[in-house]
């Protein structure tokens, strides 16, 4: 019993490697590029990503990997929302990676209610 949760435990941890290894390969997102180019979802989302639109969601703060399923799903048509599929439906893979990029590296304060 002990070799099998040894073997188990030592192929959860290469899996976990290469895993990692995997993530790290590519290009790396660019957070400047996607600021700029971030200024086409500014109308809705707000220069800072704090919404100005009671129907957009805030991005400042968001988890890049959350904003880049959103929108790919929203440029595939899985996701449905008028605006949205004809904004992301000329953005390529790295354009979107750069986008969420951007949004995820505002800094968000918290505090209590006014």
């Amino acid at each position: 019993m002990f070799l099998t949760q040894s073997f188990q435990l030592r192929s959860w941890g290469v899996f976990l490697g290469m895993w990692i290894c995997a993530l790290s390969q590519g290009h790396a997102a660019d957070v400047k590029a996607g600021q700029v180019k971030a200024g086409m979802c500014a109308t809705c989302h707000g220069a800072n990503g704090l919404s100005t639109m009671p129907n957009a969601p805030h991005l400042a703060g968001q988890p890049a990997i959350y904003i880049e399923e959103q929108l790919k799903q929203y440029r595939s048509g899985k996701r449905s929302n008028e605006v949205m599929a004809v904004m992301a439906k000329p953005l390529t893979d790295k354009e979107i990676e750069d986008l969420a990029a951007w949004y995820a590296s505002i800094p968000i304060e918290v505090g209590q209610p006014r």
